[in-house]
């Protein structure tokens, strides 16, 4: 199981056409990756994707690949490629800025970029110290959160 300890994440950078391309072929799933996500967390923690609560479903996922993917990073693994992509959400700007997601896909090796496959979307809990109470919870990143491993 990939781990933040043992992968080698080569550094943000703006993505080439090889991401362009496996983010591209998962567009679908993203966006309905997203949707899915919203409403599960509506249920549970509203807070989660508070930032788009102004907005519908189709308003939320109205972004391209091409002009929304604005970083990447990737580990290879025994098992293929773990790529990260920070991925604009057009639609959200507010007083905190632009609002962007955070996803992580695999890429299988040995067959160029059909088996491309969603892994997860990163969400988080924020916690003044690991012991305490979450005391907010996003979705929805700001410009200046890193593109970092995640495992959920």
């Amino acid at each position: 199981m990939a781990t933040n300890e043992v992968l080698t994440f080569n550094a943000a950078h703006a993505p080439k056409e090889n991401a362009i391309e496996a983010f591209k072929i998962l567009l679908p799933t993203l966006k309905a990756e997203i949707v899915k996500s919203r409403h599960h967390w509506a249920a549970h923690e509203p807070r989660m994707w508070e930032r788009a609560q102004a907005l519908s479903d189709h308003e939320l996922v109205a972004f391209t690949i091409e002009d929304d993917l604005v970083e990447v990073r990737s580990a290879p693994t025994s098992y293929g490629t773990i790529i990260l992509g920070k991925i604009r959400l057009p639609k959200v700007n507010d007083a905190e800025g632009e609002g962007f997601v955070h996803v992580r896909i695999h890429d299988p090796p040995n067959h160029g970029s059909e088996d491309v496959t969603f892994h997860s979307l990163f969400t988080e809990e924020i916690r003044p110290d690991p012991e305490s109470p979450p005391t907010g919870f996003r979705a929805i990143q700001t410009s200046d959160k890193p593109l970092q491993f995640f495992n959920e």
